[in-house]
């Protein structure tokens, strides 16, 4: 691994590949993961270019040795972890915005490209990528993971925006996966196999994004329930109106207490600490004014409380800080020496309600902190549990009230990941999900453009035994 690391050094330039300790942990550890690794890189290489990232592909299949991509660590299954040591690829150098077809509506794009700062970019040109991740992430990781976040209900998920890829195979081959117009039947669908694929099919380093109009007019409505029952209840409810909300999330009394904790966000307000739903509604302000007298009257149904809603572009930020804030919200609050067990799963809209009420009473009983939250708008929702990881009992514990959950969301015909990816995490879930024989199918894809088992092993689903993977020879 490390005469691979020399010889990318050699070639790349000695600024291009890192041995700094530091560096080297914060791209083999998440804090806010539990699926993390015992194992880390031996070095961590910078790529500038497809070019790069084709000679760093061709000198670690030479050497055999496994590639990992990072994009900005903020996976929380253990994606970018190394638990076959190997070299961690970081696109963080390849940020630029290679072309941006304002007529056509798209953007391409390097992976290393933050997408806060790719909708500042083109702002003006009233077109935006209306994908909601956390605002640190880089479009290579969210293309990985088939992320979506907040305006999923309203945009859908990754997959929906991606045109096409230019991506380096295990041998450093380069392939571009189509061409640029947004509909094609040429061919296979080599787009999709790669979004979601967590880099263990290919290194992605362009992107060709569709993007959407940003919506004339906005607002954002907040609003506290008794229970996550009726909270999740009204949400379903409002799912079937045909209100075209742009967002619909959830966070339960633990999460708002948490908030205030905090500080209050960005609006500094004293939330109610009940469970909570935050709508953003998108369109006209006749259409706007229109969906919220609507939406009221549903909620009502659902012994709702006192609407707060914003009056000016001010206040809609400010109160769907709240929301945003959450997760560093927790982990600023977090004990000295506890982790973050935090996971997400999806389920049939009819079933949500019952599995964010279920799962929240039975994480409820572990007498630790337990926090709710998430997309009720498409089904997808988070749990969040704090405890010691030095404390096998406490660690047990959650680990069975997690497998619950996603047991219970497989029984519910849901998934065990709405967005996160499994990385992992959640292989063994995944097996559950979908079967051997999937699996099996997964795995020959997998070995046809990898056969040696280099690009990030591990992942998804363990490789076959005979795998020499890290080893030369």
């Amino acid at each position: 691994m490390l005469v691979a690391a020399e010889e990318i050094s050699k070639a790349l330039g000695n600024d291009s590949v890192s041995y700094d300790e530091d560096v080297i942990e914060s791209h083999g550890y998440s804090e806010w993961s539990t699926s993390n690794s015992s194992v880390r890189p031996v070095a961590v290489v910078y790529p500038a270019s497809t070019e790069d990232v084709s000679l760093i592909a061709r000198i670690c299949n030479k050497y055999n040795v496994p590639m990992i991509p990072f994009g900005s660590g903020s996976s929380v299954e253990g994606s970018f972890s190394a638990p076959f040591s190997g070299l961690s690829i970081d696109f963080s150098r390849m940020n630029k915005i290679i072309a941006f077809h304002e007529d056509d509506m798209d953007v391409v794009v390097q992976p290393g490209v933050n997408w806060v700062d790719l909708n500042k970019e083109i702002e003006k040109s009233g077109l935006f990528l209306p994908l909601d991740p956390s605002p640190t992430a880089r479009i290579g990781g969210m293309v990985s993971t088939n992320c979506s976040g907040t305006n999923a209900m309203r945009y859908g998920t990754m997959k929906d925006w991606v045109i096409n890829l230019t991506v380096v195979l295990a041998d450093g081959s380069v392939i571009k996966t189509r061409r640029r117009p947004r509909k094609t039947s040429a061919g296979y669908n080599l787009t999709s196999l790669f979004v979601g694929a967590e880099g263990t099919l290919g290194m992605i380093t362009e992107i060709t994004l569709k993007l959407a109009v940003i919506p004339q007019e906005t607002s954002v409505a907040v609003v506290p329930f008794p229970s996550v029952y009726d909270a999740a209840s009204a949400a379903a409810k409002l799912m079937r109106s045909g209100i075209q909300l742009a967002a619909l999330e959830i966070m339960d009394e633990v999460q708002m207490k948490v908030i205030n904790k905090s500080g209050g966000a960005a609006s500094k307000r004293r939330w109610v600490e009940l469970p909570t739903l935050f709508l953003k509604f998108s369109g006209t302000k006749e259409t706007i004014g229109n969906d919220i007298e609507r939406v009221a009257r549903i909620v009502n149904d659902f012994n709702a409380g006192s609407f707060i809603f914003a009056g000016n572009k001010q206040e809609e930020l400010y109160l769907w800080s709240a929301r945003k804030e959450a997760l560093w919200a927790m982990l600023s609050q977090r004990p000295s020496g506890t982790e973050i067990w935090s996971t997400d799963v999806a389920v049939p809209l009819s079933r949500m309600a019952e599995i964010i009420d279920v799962s929240k009473r039975e994480s409820g009983t572990l007498g630790l902190f337990s926090s709710v939250l998430g997309h009720v708008g498409d089904g997808n929702f988070h749990q969040s549990v704090m405890y010691d990881p030095k404390n096998p009992e406490q660690t047990a514990a959650v680990a069975k009230c997690v497998h619950d959950m996603m047991d219970r969301a497989l029984e519910m015909d849901g998934t065990v990941s709405g967005e996160h990816g499994i990385g992992i995490g959640k292989k063994e879930s995944l097996l559950h999900e979908l079967g051997p024989d999937t699996i099996k199918l997964m795995q020959t894809l997998k070995r046809s453009v990898d056969p040696k088992w280099l690009l990030n092993p591990g992942k998804i689903f363990d490789p076959p035994q005979t795998c020499k993977v890290g080893r030369s020879g």
